[in-house]
């Protein structure tokens, strides 16, 4: 293990964001704050332009200035930055996707400036939720930071909250955990299960939005915790969001705390991402899986001859971001023009053959075709393969052909 690198778990939404870091699992994650002694970890999202000059703030400064009319705002950057939206300030034009990069550079920044001036080891990045355009303006924000894509990756709220759970003391996991989060008027929960007769331990994850608990919340919130935990044994419930503040919760705490430890806050999602970088980052141990809507559901491999001996070449592994994934092999064509994938589901001992034939092939003697095979998911349970005719140096020009063939988990 190489000692001296800085753990990080950023969470960031359209209202603000939050950054915990951890230096070589060391303590714990700690969710900094831009103000040195506060306990105000959330930063608004959003970038301010000194009225004239290039300067640039973030967070509450930008609005502060901006409030005070010496900056000119930039707000709701998320979103705009996801819409691809151009702005123009003071007659010049901007891409919100280069300033959303330079508000995750401040925050990025930030750690420095607190004591963290050390190189990142990982970052793990927590949006609300992940699809190809998010993660793709992401992806692009972060390398413009220059942080490389083995450094970084980005997982939802749900895939959060199981490495978070996961990480706490064994008492507080050794049965089912729970999740309720309640912001913006809206409630929404999170049962996390496990299979203990797996290796690793399957992980499940079941969420329900209960939408907004309008009339008494005490007796609307009580009756959901009982429905939520009927024939179940939940160790520990945590409550996060806005919508728990005040005195409002009576009967219902009382029905959340009965034989289970219970917590609350607001940095969960945040410690979480941090939790899941010491993980990927190989500095924890896991002997949890889950596959979740982020990950692919099939592992896939192509039938090959190595040696001598039939071998299995892996492409894709379940249980990888389908979004990141992307396998390539190289392989020497022999016989018939045609190849054999081999489709697994995790934990099962089968395996399925999808063949694909290559269609008005060149005709050429045998071991005289070198093949790339590329598989890039473009969903959690399609996969597309392309195969691309390589030739064989002066033996066999490469013909420039190219198959395209679609493969389904189910």
């Amino acid at each position: 293990m190489i000692l001296g690198k800085l753990y990080l778990g950023l969470e960031i939404n359209r209202d603000y964001a939050m950054i915990s870091t951890c230096v070589d699992d060391q303590i714990g994650p700690e969710t900094v704050s831009p103000v040195a002694g506060s306990e105000n970890y959330r930063i608004p999202v959003a970038l301010a332009k000194r009225k004239g000059i290039g300067q640039w703030y973030y967070g509450e400064e930008a609005l502060e200035y901006a409030n005070a009319g010496e900056a000119i705002l930039v707000d709701d950057l998320y979103f705009k930055a996801c819409s691809h939206e151009t702005i123009v300030i003071e007659e010049e034009e901007y891409s919100t996707v280069d300033l959303l990069s330079m508000y995750l550079g401040k925050l990025l920044l930030l750690t420095r400036r607190l004591g963290r001036d050390l190189p990142v080891g990982k970052l793990c990045v927590v949006l609300p939720e992940l699809d190809l355009n998010n993660t793709a303006i992401f992806i692009n924000a972060l390398k413009k930071n220059d942080l490389n894509e083995k450094q970084f990756f980005l997982i939802d709220e749900r895939e959060s909250f199981y490495y978070y759970a996961l990480s706490q003391p064994k008492e507080l996991t050794t049965y089912d955990n729970a999740l309720f989060s309640y912001a913006g008027g809206m409630l929404k929960g999170i049962m996390l299960s496990k299979n203990t007769h797996t290796t690793p331990q399957m992980v499940t994850l079941e969420e329900t939005n209960y939408g907004m608990l309008i009339d008494d919340r005490d007796t609307t919130f009580n009756e959901i915790i009982e429905t939520a935990f009927h024939h179940r044994i939940v160790s520990t419930a945590y409550l996060m969001g806005d919508g728990f503040d005040g005195d409002w919760m009576k009967e219902s705490l009382k029905t959340l705390c009965r034989s289970r430890k219970a917590f609350s806050g607001k940095n969960l999602y945040t410690r979480g991402a941090c939790f899941a970088a010491l993980i990927k980052g190989g500095i924890r141990a896991w002997n949890y899986a889950y596959i979740g809507d982020n990950e692919l559901k099939i592992n896939v491999s192509v039938k090959v001859r190595k040696e001598g001996e039939i071998a299995f070449l892996p492409l894709l592994s379940a249980g990888e971001s389908w979004y990141e994934a992307e396998g390539v092999v190289e392989a020497i064509l022999d016989g018939d023009p045609t190849i054999d994938f081999w489709l697994q589901e995790p934990h099962s001992r089968e395996a399925r053959i999808q063949s694909m034939e290559l269609l008005d092939f060149p005709e050429r003697e045998a071991k005289t075709t070198r093949l790339r095979i590329t598989a890039k998911p473009i969903s959690d349970e399609k996969i597309r393969i392309t195969v691309k005719d390589m030739g064989f140096g002066d033996i066999a020009r490469a013909s420039e052909m190219h198959w395209e063939h679609l493969i389904w988990a189910n």
